[in-house]
């Protein structure tokens, strides 16, 4: 076992002094040390309860025959940090979850690992470590938090964001925003729609380092804290077995989470998230691919912000097992692959059953034929451009409008808020992307905004910045190469036509090719917003969107340089 370089021998006399000082008894000491990576935390709802959730893992671990060891990680709440200086400090902490962890588990010779994450970067970073470690881990989340009800109608905090649009306004009262605020977050958990945590905890499922219900049980129901039981017993069993990260996460098993992901519809983060997830796991997932997957993927669910259900409705239809037994009816899944459970894929998912055909949509008869979101190509977005295209609206799919330009997300919500953007127009927020913000801000204030104004259905928004899982609408974010290192996006004018074709997966700007190399003959690098602290540190070390927002040593300081 790895802990026994902390444990046995006697040169580790001093290290079993400490084993002593923390109450650890000699029969504690032979068993394998097990790390239960912990985000709880008193800011985010999504956290508040995995104090819990760590001590059933506990008991689950030490029935099975370990010694669990509770360590931290860090998480930020979107939510909370949506719309000011705090957004810039959240897909930041994705790396940061990954080095504190790999820290830990490194510095303590942990034996396995139980992952507790729950919201947004938590779940990726937490990935990302356990790709890097590669000690035996299982993955058990917080949970999403259930709907709230506003006026008889389940609501969730997307519902929340477009009431201050509708209020702005004029189309409800103060009394009407006040009763969503008091109404639309009823439980702890993960906001209750398929928003980026969400489908991160769902995809930790289909990529196979989740237990079954993972990404769909409630945060309040007793089944989660089952689960966590369950996920203590499981990374022994893993331990047992020597099933290890790397042997689940196989470019097979990213690919049957990319066609997941169509078929559910998730955010347009997990975009960023796979191919980061991936780098560890040392395999290339280009996002062109997703559009080769989307191709041929059903999508199959419209929940919230795109549709009507929610977590929990999905839980009741079987979960993502029971989508995941859809996609087998066309062969669009890799069953053969090891997961967590010492299961195949295809073992796993025997026995799932679709108990709610509104909820998941039959394979004959998807919501689209093909995938939930789309990657965009064309002179603005060289790279790619993302887009959820399952949140659309249909009129919406192909336009062409006069591009509005703003150099950061706070100048383009004024613009918005106070009636300056007119049906037709192309709200373009640049200087917003991982160097550029630096941090990649998510834009669920302005696309909140354009909905509760009334103008989702006749405009779009273009963006290097990222977008919440709570985001819907004509919004295509991630474009790459981003404004901050001279991306075409930098180059747009007011008033250029810009056409968006989302069926033929295109996005162009109508300006010529000789306009266009004049424009960037002219443009300038930017000053750099922050000088100071980890975001200038980030700034320096950051890739593009298409990328996945990795970090990457410049060319001339890495091992391989010439």
């Amino acid at each position: 076992m790895l802990s026994d370089n902390v444990k046995k021998g006697v040169q580790q006399a001093p290290h079993r002094s400490l084993f002593n000082a923390l109450g650890f008894t000699r029969e504690e000491m032979a068993k394998p040390l097990i790390g239960v990576v912990c985000s709880y935390n008193e800011i985010i709802p999504g956290h508040m309860n995995l104090d819990k959730i760590a001590q059933a893992v506990k008991l689950g671990i030490a029935e099975a025959g370990g010694m669990p060891v509770m360590v931290p990680a860090i998480a930020v709440c979107d939510g909370i940090a949506m719309g000011h200086v705090g957004m810039k400090y959240s897909l930041v902490t994705r790396d940061l979850i990954a080095d504190s962890t790999e820290c830990l588990a490194k510095a303590h010779q942990f034996d396995g690992l139980v992952m507790i994450p729950n919201c947004d970067k938590n779940v990726p970073g937490l990935l990302m470590a356990a790709a890097r470690i590669n000690i035996p881990t299982v993955f058990v989340s917080g949970g999403p938090m259930l709907a709230g009800h506003v006026n008889g109608k389940k609501r969730s905090l997307s519902s929340m964001f477009e009431a201050v649009g509708a209020y702005d306004a004029g189309k409800i009262s103060a009394e009407d925003l006040a009763n969503f605020e008091e109404n639309v977050c009823p439980t702890c958990g993960s906001c209750s729609g398929m928003y980026t945590a969400n489908s991160m905890n769902c995809l930790t499922e289909a990529i196979g380092m989740g237990l079954r219900g993972n990404g769909t049980i409630p945060a309040v129901y007793s089944a989660r804290i089952r689960l966590a039981k369950e996920a203590g017993y499981q990374v022994m069993y893993c331990l047992e077995h020597n099933i290890r990260p790397r042997d689940i996460m196989t470019k097979e098993a990213f690919e049957n989470a990319l066609t997941v992901d169509m078929a559910l519809g998730c955010s347009t983060n997990t975009m960023l998230h796979l191919p980061a997830i991936a780098h560890e796991c040392g395999i290339d997932l280009n996002m062109e691919f997703a559009n080769e997957i989307s191709d041929r993927t059903p999508n199959l669910c419209h929940l919230a912000p795109a549709g009507p259900t929610y977590m929990e409705d999905l839980n009741e239809a079987g979960g993502i097992y029971a989508v995941m037994k859809e996609l087998t009816k066309k062969n669009l899944l890799h069953l053969g692959g090891i997961t967590v459970t010492g299961k195949t894929t295809g073992e796993n998912i025997e026995d799932a059953v679709n108990r709610n055909p509104e909820v998941i949509r039959p394979i004959d008869n998807p919501y689209m034929p093909n995938g939930g979101i789309a990657v965009l190509k064309g002179n603005i977005a060289p790279d790619t451009g993302i887009v959820k295209r399952s949140a659309v609206a249909p009129e919406m799919m192909k336009h062409e409008g006069p591009a509005r330009v703003f150099d950061c997300e706070e100048d383009a919500i004024k613009a918005i808020t106070t009636g300056k953007i007119h049906d037709g127009d192309v709200v373009v927020i640049r200087y917003e992307g991982p160097k550029g913000g630096p941090g990649m801000r998510e834009m669920l204030n302005p696309t909140s905004a354009i909905m509760g104004m009334g103008l989702g259905s006749t405009v779009a928004l273009l963006t290097d910045g990222r977008f919440s899982g709570a985001s819907r609408g004509a919004a295509i974010g991630h474009i790459s190469p981003e404004a901050a290192v001279g991306g075409p996006i930098a180059l747009i004018e007011e008033g250029d036509i810009i056409s968006i074709d989302i069926p033929n997966n295109s996005l162009n700007v109508k300006v010529s090719d000789e306009e266009l190399a004049r424009r960037k003959a002219a443009w300038k690098p930017r000053t750099p917003k922050i000088t100071d602290g980890y975001l200038a540190r980030y700034q320096a070390l950051v890739t593009s969107g298409n990328r996945g927002a990795i970090l990457e040593l410049p060319k001339e300081l890495r091992p391989d340089a010439e």
